[in-house]
């Protein structure tokens, strides 16, 4: 039998949780973006090889991958809040140990840590599931879901000012001032989430997933290095296959997987990943060329000039379009659906980069083209989780995202590979420096663009709107109608408090006589719940929700083909913070 919920306090939502959440995800944002400015450099800092140095990146990317899906089902099953304390507080700990340290293994011991920050995205949206009103869902997870480019599009400048004017080191102990600032924030304004997965944790689950990522990712990463059609790399690449493929066959028979790969299957879950990987194609594009062509000197031609500084204030506003098409996001979503949106945002994004090709002679348009690209990303990214929550159960909300945006870093894995690679080969030496031309951006900005007709292809073919998530308060009824022609065998009614106003996001489970749970559900903004049971019997349907006392009430159902009503009234318990 599953636990339901922790012995926490009941509070009430406040309206800080979705600042606060997406300031979480902002934090892990300015943890990936920290070392942009010093990449170059970063040899001689740790006084090692350019080869040896690029594990500092890889780590992280690497350790982030194999954390975002675990921990959003860490979170499903044990407590999303205190998962995502978990995830920072390792971001902390890693942040601390790079500040300390000028000698390579420790410093990427410590971005390795840094990289279970990742999993702060998924468990995020999760929350806000969990707790927010419909209403409010729309919004607020695509406050959450853009976070990244925010946090990533602030911190660049930013970053670039530390690491010219101060110690590079800095850099570490501002990004473990900003963790410790977002778990007091969590602990102060987010309440914990009632919702708990069934199961326990796939730990030979999450061994395969790792060890299957680790062995594609790291050709991807390090194949300009080892060379891509070198024996390591094609090795590495057929024993990802061989090792994905098998985790596959195991998480298919078992009774509580850590993915789960059937609901992985439905169109909308299915197609909103494979859109994810492309989304995250073009979104590192941008960000790995523009600041680039800020700075390469004017002596070259078609260089800006730019200063680290400056080349990043540019490229900020990337990050700041993304944080204003959120609230627009929310209200074309609720009147054309989470599909459309994408789709939107995936031509801006087309139009972004096409622009692109054009406009490349002078700094003010490098601030153009991040405006655009950022409303397009804005939008596309903002889709993804709704299309996610809406197709998947509330249970499996936290690994459903954490599976999406690990699709979202393997885009932006690949296309740092594919774009290194064609920078790379484009390259013209001078004075024994490879300079990157202005035929390389151009061929980075057609394959960003090629990413996105991909992405455009894979949303088309998403479900109708009408399987995405229901985000507008008057859809509520219809919603509550179309699940009472679906289950006609169990339980309904409606849960209410001791003055008989109804209580949403209540959750309610049926208790089989065994004392297993045979269903669980959560509350209409109108207090209405519908649960199936599985045959004839005497039931316990327990509720619970923030603010009020637990109930539980029996019931028995003939097995008969109808839903027998009854209604659940929660006892008044304080409901002060």
């Amino acid at each position: 039998m599953t636990h339901t919920t922790n012995d926490q306090p009941a509070r009430r939502v406040s309206g800080a949780v979705v600042p606060v959440l997406a300031f979480a995800g902002i934090v892990v944002a300015v943890m990936q973006t920290l070392l942009v400015p010093v990449i170059k450099d970063l040899p001689q800092l740790l006084d090692t090889a350019p080869s040896n140095a690029t594990w500092v990146l890889t780590s992280t990317l690497l350790s982030g991958a194999v954390a975002t899906p675990i921990m959003g089902r860490l979170g499903d099953l044990y407590g999303k809040r205190r998962m995502l304390i978990v995830s920072i507080s390792l971001m902390v700990v890693g942040a601390l140990v790079s500040a300390l340290t000028s000698t390579l293994l420790p410093m990427i011991a410590g971005r390795t840590l840094q990289g279970f920050a990742m999993g702060a995205i998924p468990l995020g949206i999760g929350l806000m599931r969990d707790m927010l009103p419909r209403e409010k869902l729309g919004s607020a997870m695509a406050l959450m879901s853009s976070s990244i480019g925010v946090g990533g599009g602030l911190a660049l400048p930013l970053a670039a000012l530390v690491a010219q004017h101060a110690d590079w080191h800095a850099l570490f102990y501002g990004a473990a001032g900003l963790g410790v600032l977002s778990i007091a924030l969590t602990l102060l304004v987010v309440p914990e989430s009632p919702m708990r997965a069934e199961g326990s944790f796939d730990v030979l689950g999450a061994i395969g997933l790792s060890a299957g990522l680790v062995l594609f990712l790291l050709p991807i990463t390090k194949g300009s290095d080892w060379g891509w059609t070198s024996g390591t790399t094609l090795g590495m690449f057929g024993a990802a296959a061989v090792v994905l493929v098998l985790w596959g066959v195991y998480e298919l028979r078992s009774k509580a997987p850590l993915v789960d790969l059937r609901t992985t299957a439905r169109p909308a879950v299915l197609f909103t990943n494979l859109a994810s990987i492309m989304v995250g194609v073009s979104f590192y594009v941008v960000s790995l060329v523009l600041p680039q062509l800020l700075q390469l000197p004017k002596a070259t031609g078609y260089g800006l000039g730019q200063s680290m500084v400056v080349a990043g204030l540019l490229v900020a506003p990337l990050g700041l379009t993304m944080m204003v098409t959120a609230p627009v996001y929310a209200r074309l979503s609720a009147k054309y659906g989470p599909k459309v949106t994408l789709i939107l945002g995936m031509l801006i994004i087309a139009i972004g980069y096409g622009a692109g090709l054009g406009l490349m002679s002078a700094a003010w348009q490098s601030l153009v083209i991040s405006v655009v690209l950022g409303a397009g990303i804005g939008l596309a990214y903002s889709s993804l989780p709704a299309l996610i929550v809406g197709a998947v159960p509330a249970s499996e909300t936290g690994a459903a995202n954490g599976l999406n945006t690990l699709m979202r870093s393997i885009g932006t894995s690949v296309s740092s590979a594919v774009i290194g690679m064609v920078l790379a080969n484009t390259a013209q030496n001078v004075g024994g420096v490879a300079i990157p031309t202005m035929h390389g951006f151009r061929v980075s900005f057609l394959i960003a663009t090629g990413a996105v007709a991909i992405g455009l292809l894979m949303a088309l073919f998403l479900p109708k709107p009408d399987r995405a998530p229901r985000l507008r308060a008057s859809s509520e009824e219809e919603a509550a109608l179309e699940r009472a022609e679906e289950v006609l065998r169990g339980f309904r009614g409606r849960v209410l408090d001791a003055e008989g106003a109804p209580v949403a996001r209540a959750k309610v489970t049926l208790i089989d006589r065994r004392g297993r749970q045979a269903g669980a559900t959560l509350s209409e903004p109108d207090g209405s719940y519908l649960l199936a049971v599985p045959s004839e019997g005497a039931y316990v349907l327990a509720a619970r929700a923030v603010g009020h006392g637990p109930l539980a009430s029996a019931a028995t159902h003939s097995g008969e083909e109808r839903a027998v009503d009854v209604d659940l009234a929660l006892p008044g318990e304080s409901v002060s913070a």
